[in-house]
């Protein structure tokens, strides 16, 4: 029940509360503030600023912490106020530093959790420019120092400032349309908005299993239902308008099933070769769509994009991880590295013709995951673990060293260099080979939640360099993923099915079958045999 200050941003004239009290306020401001500002006033609140309001770094906040409490009754909150005169701290729900004011004569003081300032003569707060402009410089050191904020690049003064992500506020138009538009639709734990059943159009499970983890995709859906694409496509072939399109049908909170003919004629068109009637391979399709996407919206703005594929469209910034590939000459131990982007990790199975299997059990991020091999069955990790460990090219592949300067043995390991907001794992049931064509059907545990740490490259670095340990940190964040959805195929090579486990809300998930949507448990969910799992980053970091 804190009150909120009361602050008039862009206005100058303020009115005293107190009916009795005569104020001197002028349409140029509050006439107190004059008395402040003499010597270092700007140096003076600018560290006010910095040390007790803003702080932007992890010691100005302890500092805050420990310092910022009430000098009279000792109390945190109760809005604390900071005197602009002196190094006081009181209360302003108490009136305490209404009662320093009075007996100081100290007219003005801060807010230390908005940075209002607040005059005790006009008995309001106020606003004054030259204050203002000071505020705004420190407030954003603070947010570039903590990484809340967005760097924004002008092109013609070819300056870059730090803007925080702010909430949305409606337009004129938009406010106009919700007057014309009163129904409003309440999103609970039990909502249903968003499931909505896929015709089959002739063996398309393939396509619906995919739309179905991509249209339950968090970031891909706040895009798209934000109206974020601006279309530059001449003719009507765009995929991406599809697509949103597809999300206004899913969210619209129509029961009946959706038919997606436009978007299968739209795959057809710009990738033929999953043209036709046939079953496809969803993972083929998940890959063709993703490129389809990507090169529909393209953006084109200049800007430079902080993943490896450097490309700012929405395709890159959700799915896009760089993958580090470490060649090590075995004779002068030099290392070669590169950095490829990639959309998706294929990983190899038990049971399939690639070698390097069994692994021991209990090896890197097995505990870390949860997981345990007291079943014997084979785990996400374990399949992880063989992906990033060092891999002997041998003799018959040999690469000419920088170092030794002639062709040598070596060894490759892959590592994460950068991981995507979502991380999507194919596992390799299907084997194709000029002997033999196969499903592997082999059962592959995999957790709710991942911790990807251990298959970083920094993660190999801090090994290599003795200073890596293997605990579960508990406050570091930066690598864990959580399960949302989970494609799986039924049958045979020749005569399969696909179907999709999604998470609607938190540990509430739902099996899609096509047109059919049934309520799922975890443990259905956790049992099954899995193709593709997708994983959403638990934390995001602004950029």
């Amino acid at each position: 029940n804190r009150e909120e200050p009361r602050t008039r941003p862009h206005c100058g004239i303020t009115h005293a509360r107190n009916p009795h009290a005569v104020s001197t306020m002028s349409p140029a401001g509050c006439p107190h503030v004059s008395g402040f500002k003499v010597d270092n006033w700007k140096q003076n609140l600018r560290v006010i600023y910095q040390c007790f309001v803003w702080s932007g770094s992890a010691e100005t906040r302890k500092r805050k912490a420990k310092s910022c409490i009430c000098h009279m009754c000792g109390a945190h909150l109760n809005r604390l106020h900071s005197c602009l005169y002196c190094v006081f701290f009181a209360c302003f729900a108490k009136k305490h530093i209404h009662e320093h004011a009075k007996s100081k004569r100290h007219n003005l003081a801060i807010d230390l959790l908005y940075g209002g300032i607040y005059c005790f003569v006009c008995q309001d707060y106020i606003y004054d420019k030259d204050m203002e402009q000071i505020a705004k410089e420190e407030q954003r050191k603070a947010w570039k120092m903590q990484g809340v904020g967005v760097l924004q690049t002008h092109t013609h003064t070819h300056t870059q400032t730090h803007t925080k992500y702010s909430t949305w506020e409606p337009t004129k138009r938009e406010l106009e349309l919700l007057r014309h538009n009163p129904k409003r639709r309440r999103i609970t734990s039990n909502c249903t908005i968003g499931l909505r059943g896929l015709i089959n159009l002739g063996n398309t499970c393939f396509m619906n299993c995919i739309v179905q983890a991509l249209t339950h995709t968090p970031l891909l859906r706040d895009f798209f239902l934000s109206d974020r694409h601006k279309c530059e496509m001449q003719s009507n072939s765009c995929l991406v308008c599809e697509m949103s399109q597809l999300f206004q049908e899913f969210y619209s909170g129509h029961r009946s099933p959706h038919i997606p003919f436009r978007l299968l004629h739209l795959v057809w068109t710009h990738a033929r070769h999953l043209a036709g009637y046939e079953q496809q391979d969803a993972h083929e399709f998940l890959i063709a769509a993703l490129d389809v996407l990507h090169r529909h919206c393209k953006d084109d703005n200049g800007k430079k994009a902080n993943n490896p594929n450097h490309c700012n469209c929405i395709i890159d910034q959700i799915f896009t991880g760089g993958l580090q590939s470490d060649v090590t000459c075995q004779v002068c131990h030099g290392v070669s590295t590169t950095i490829d982007p990639f959309w998706d990790i294929s990983l190899d199975l038990p049971g399939s013709s690639t070698p390097f299997w069994p692994l021991s059990p209990g090896g890197d991020g097995s505990a870390l995951n949860g997981e345990s091999h007291t079943t014997g069955a084979t785990t996400l990790t374990d399949c992880l673990r063989r992906f990033t460990r060092p891999e002997h090219l041998g003799s018959s592949a040999k690469i000419k060293c920088s170092g030794c300067h002639s062709y040598q043995e070596s060894t490759k390991q892959l590592t994460m260099k950068k991981l995507p907001i979502v991380a999507c794992f194919h596992l390799k049931r299907f084997e194709h080979s000029a002997k033999l064509r196969r499903k592997i059907t082999t059962y592959v545990s995999f957790p709710l939640e991942l911790d990807m740490t251990p298959f970083m490259a920094s993660s190999k670095e801090s090994r290599m360099n003795g200073q890596y340990q293997q605990t579960v940190d508990p406050f570091n964040n930066d690598n864990k993923y959580s399960l949302f959805a989970v494609v799986n195929h039924q049958g045979t090579l020749e005569s399969g099915h696909y179907t999709t486990f999604i998470r609607q809300h938190k540990d509430q998930w739902f099996k899609c079958d096509d047109a059919i949507i049934t309520k799922a448990s975890i443990k259905d969910v956790l049992d099954s045999e899995g193709y593709l799992l997708f994983y959403h980053k638990q934390f995001l970091e602004y950029e």
